[in-house]
């Protein structure tokens, strides 16, 4: 893009109160010659993050927080992002607590790290949990949490708040009781199980493969956020990519790396293993490699439908 010569703007200096500004002195970065994302790649290890989770279950009341969350926060921005476009957070419930009932125009789903008996409740829905598990909240479905196991349930938030901070109009609304009345659905169209995930990955004889999370009409989960799966085999690498969506990326299981080169040739590697969570900002070149001891596979949401939606989705592979 053509840039003008500099040229000096204090002739505008006689026009106070105006609450103009000259577009020729930054329209660059008003229209820049790539993605442009604040967020930078960051890893959120399990090992170290869930002391301090299980603290918080321990110092922080269910009557004291209706969420009890952790949320992950890029190191280059401030809550809610993970990414530029995407919110992912750690949320703990202990046996026999309640995340009271709600309802917010921002969708959600989860992704179940660990616990047993834990479900969720989304619109008269009983949905149990299990490891693996994605289960969504629908926008603006009543929904909470409960557990009836005997250790903590810990999952993986993920929601859209990003968005609704240049789009202000998400906003909550408490039910009535605690619980909203609900029966267990067994078979419910807001649960996708790990194991047939893994089981459309493992049907491929690829080194590498991956699968979309669909709903049973065929469309992604939600407007906004996607979700996707991929098997990485032991000492391999997956294909090298880069989107103009964002992710956030969870390790169901294994051990590896992943190289992040952002447009400016930089790199990072993130080393990761089994419930590590990691940024992965927009317009990145994307590889996973799986160490020698076991096939790695990994989870991920994105904000993939939204740019389709706008038709500003765009990918590149090498």
């Amino acid at each position: 893009m053509l840039t003008a010569e500099p040229s000096s703007c204090d002739f505008l200096k006689k026009y106070d109160g105006i609450h103009a500004e000259p577009l020729w002195t930054v329209m660059e970065a008003m229209v820049p010659p790539h993605p442009n994302p604040k967020s930078v790649p960051h890893i959120w290890e399990y090992e170290k993050i869930r002391p301090a989770l299980l603290e918080a279950g321990k110092e922080v009341g269910e009557y004291e927080a209706e969420r009890r969350v952790l949320m992950l926060i890029n190191p280059t921005m401030k809550a809610p992002y993970t990414t530029d476009t995407l919110y992912a957070g750690l949320q703990l419930i202990n046996p026999g607590e309640t995340a009271p009932a709600h309802r917010h125009r921002a969708f959600a789903l989860r992704f179940i790290i660990e616990g047993q008996r834990g479900f969720t409740a989304v619109e008269g829905e009983k949905i149990y949990m299990e490891k693996g598990d994605v289960i969504l909240t629908p926008p603006w479905t009543w929904h909470d949490h409960g557990h009836e196991g005997d250790d903590v349930m810990i999952w993986l938030d993920g929601l859209d708040l990003p968005i609704f901070q240049n789009i202000p109009v998400n906003f909550a609304e408490s039910f009535e009781d605690r619980r909203y009345p609900s029966k267990e659905a067994e078979n419910s169209a807001l649960k996708f199980p790990w194991a047939p995930i893994q089981e459309a990955l493992d049907s491929s004889d690829a080194e590498y493969a991956t699968t979309i999370y669909r709903k049973p009409n065929g469309e992604p989960l939600s407007y906004i956020v996607g979700a996707e799966a991929e098997r990485v085999n032991a000492d391999k690498s997956s294909q090298t990519r880069r989107e103009t969506c964002s992710r956030v990326v969870h390790i169901y299981a294994g051990q590896g790396q992943t190289e992040i080169v952002d447009m400016k040739g930089a790199k990072t590697v993130l080393k990761w293993k089994t419930n590590d969570t990691f940024a992965i900002p927009s317009w990145s070149w994307v590889t996973h490699h799986a160490a020698s001891n076991g096939t790695a596979y990994l989870f991920s949401f994105n904000d993939k439908p939204l740019l389709e939606n706008l038709k500003m989705y765009k990918a590149e592979y090498k």
